[in-house]
This record gives structure tokens, sequence and C-alpha cells, in this order.
């Protein structure tokens, strides 16, 4: 709320609290006398005036106004005045209960309200007896306070499920950045650095190649920097950002690439793909490509890769395999955060994904998509 809405609000508030006062002293002027209304006229006034200058403390508003309600209670009891809490020290302090309830920390919000409730309790134990019941003042009271409570407890709620709404969307935007920064940029740049230790071993036997070699880095690098540009663009939602749903189409070149510097590569696709949802295609885009770069960090002695990407009715399944011999390094690095991601992406789709040694030699990870999407909550 700005400034002028403030000053508004309070003004309105005012006028509320000025016309209550007024109601208030004719009341009890026609039903008590003309010399009872002048105590509950300035006790009201004074927690009136607390409840439009709450915004300055809101703590010490809400103590002074039920300090001078539990007052206003005690002297009416003992000196036979009107009872209090009046009309307008009722509204008074059900806009300060509500206001501490809205914007103080739980402790003394909840502090507050125990003190709203205590002035209720006072009100009526200093005024019922066995004969009249309960008196109208009280009930006046007490709807005070359970209006605060809800105006109070209402935006405080809202305003707790909106910060849990935002902590959850940037928990998965920061997901989705290390998904896209380990997907991608991590896939290039091991490509590069397996292009370096390859060409410091082609340097060595055969000199006249170098040249081609610093090409294949040069090129691994420019890819990595378009790969890193496109991240950049989907996260600021550019108009000019590549694709970010790469087809099946596309698997062709990731194979290429990678069979330049590792292990043959057998590709298996469907005949039509272009069907599918845009999540199921990223998925298994991304699925194959950190399965590849899991081989190439972790299964260096594999001689041979099969890909396999198949439509069975209503799901894709892709899988990857090797035949590199089992060995412990490549049992112990194959929990990181490259499985944990793409576990992620393909169970957020409704698919399931495993991973594990082949009978025999290799690994194997295998993914099943549904073609229909429904992701989860």
């Amino acid at each position: 709320m700005n400034v002028r809405a403030e000053i508004a609000a309070d003004a309105g508030l005012g006028a509320v609290f000025a016309a209550a006062l007024a109601f208030q002293a004719y009341r009890v002027a026609n039903s008590w006398g003309d010399g009872y209304w002048q105590f509950d006229c300035v006790a009201g006034a004074v927690v009136c005036v607390t409840a439009l200058v709450r915004r300055r403390h809101r703590v010490w508003a809400a103590v002074a106004g039920l300090a001078v309600a539990a007052a206003a209670i005690l002297a009416t009891r003992f000196v036979h005045l009107p009872s209090e809490p009046g009309l307008a020290m009722a509204l008074a302090l059900s806009v300060l209960v509500g206001s501490a309830i809205r914007a103080l920390p739980a402790a003394s919000a909840c502090a507050v309200a125990a003190g709203g409730f205590a002035v209720v309790a006072g009100g009526l134990l200093a005024t019922r007896t066995p004969s009249t019941g309960v008196p109208p003042v009280v009930v006046l009271n007490g709807a005070g306070w359970l209006a605060a409570l809800a105006l109070g407890l209402g935006p405080r709620l809202l305003a707790a499920r909106r910060r849990t709404i935002a902590e959850r969307v940037r928990r998965n935007e920061r997901l989705v950045l290390a998904r896209e920064l380990h997907d991608v940029v991590a896939h290039h740049i091991t490509s590069v650095v397996l292009q370096a230790q390859a060409a410091q071993l082609v340097t060595r036997k055969h000199p006249e190649k170098t040249e081609d070699s610093l090409a294949s880095i040069e090129a691994a690098g420019s890819d990595a920097l378009a790969a890193t540009r496109r991240v950049v663009g989907l996260l600021r939602d550019a108009d000019d950002a590549a694709p970010a749903t790469p087809g099946p189409e596309q698997l062709s070149e990731l194979v290429e690439r990678f069979g330049g510097h590792g292990p043959a590569v057998h590709l298996s696709l469907p005949e039509d793909g272009s069907g599918w949802p845009p999540e199921v295609s990223s998925t298994v885009y991304r699925v194959v490509q950190e399965s590849l770069t899991n081989i190439s960090r972790h299964a260096p002695h594999a001689r041979s890769v099969t890909v396999s990407v198949a439509r069975e009715r209503d799901a894709v399944t892709v899988e990857v395999a090797d035949d590199a011999p089992p060995g412990p390094a490549r049992h112990s690095h194959r929990g990181g955060y490259g499985l944990v991601g793409m576990r992620e992406r393909v169970e957020a789709l409704g698919g399931r994904l495993s991973a594990g040694p082949r009978h025999g030699t290799g690994w194997s990870v295998r993914a099943t998509l549904p073609v229909s999407v429904r992701k989860r909550p």
C-alpha cells in the first residue's frame, strides 16, 4: 500500500472512529445521564488515536491499546461507570489486534491475540451477573476480537502461501539451471577436454596433423559457446534464443560429434518422431547426451555404443548401451548429478528410468516416457 492509500485509509478509519465515539456518547448520555459519557469518550479516543498511529510501532501500539482497555474495564468495575470497552474502543482494538496479527512475527502476534482475548474475558467478568447473563457490550467485544483474528490471519496465511509458492518456483528454477548447465555445458566441455587430450597424442606422433586437431578443438569450443549462449537465452526468455526442444533428427548430430572422438555409435531411430510432445523430444535428447558423456568419462575402454529410440504405442523408449568391461571406477561414478538429473527429468514426465550393468559386459541406461505427457505437480 502506498503512502496516499495509507493516508486515505486512516482518514476513513478516523471518520468511523469519530462517528462511533459520538454515537456512544449519545447513548450513554441518554441511558446513564450527562455526567457519564466523558470517561468513555476519553478512553475510547486514546485507543482510537493509538490505532491510527499503529504503523509506527505495531507492538507498542497494540500493547498500549490493550493496556488502556484493561484499565478502563477495571475503572468501570470499581467506579460504577458504563461497561467498557465501548463501541469506538472495540473497533480500535480490532484494528490494533488485526494489524498486529497480520504483520508481526508469530510470537508477538500470538501474544497480542492472547491480550485481546484477555480483554474480552475481563470485560465479561467485570459486567456479568447471574441475573443479566452476557451483556451486549461483551458480545460486541467478542465479535470484534474474532473479526480481528480473521482479518489478521487471512492476509498472513495468504502471504505465507505466496512466499512458499515463490520459494518453490525459485527452487525449480535453480534445478532447471543446474540441469541445463550440466546437460549442455558439461557435455561440450567434456568434448573439448577429450579432444585436447587426443591432440597431445597426435602432436607427439604426427606433428603434421596438429592443425586438424586444433581445428577440432576450436569447433568443439564453438559448440560449447553456442550451447552456453542458448542456455543463457532460455533463462532470459530471449526472443532470439535457439529452440529448447531438440527433436529426434538432431540425435544424429549428437552421435556424430561423439563418434568423432569416442567409440563407434550405432543409432536407431523410429520412422516418425514428429508427433512427440516437446518435453519428450527434449528429454530423449538429454538422456542420450548425458549417457554419452558418462561413457566418455567413465568407460574409456568401450569399443561400441548402441543408441536405440523406439515408439511403442503411447510411449517412447530410449536406451543407450556400451560394451565396456566392468570396473570399480565405473560403478563408483555412475550415481552423480548426471543420473539424478536424468531421473528427475524422466519422472517429472511420468516416465521410468533404469541404469546399471548389462549381462556380461557393458552398461545400459533405459528410459520410458509416455507420449501423452502429464507433468507431476
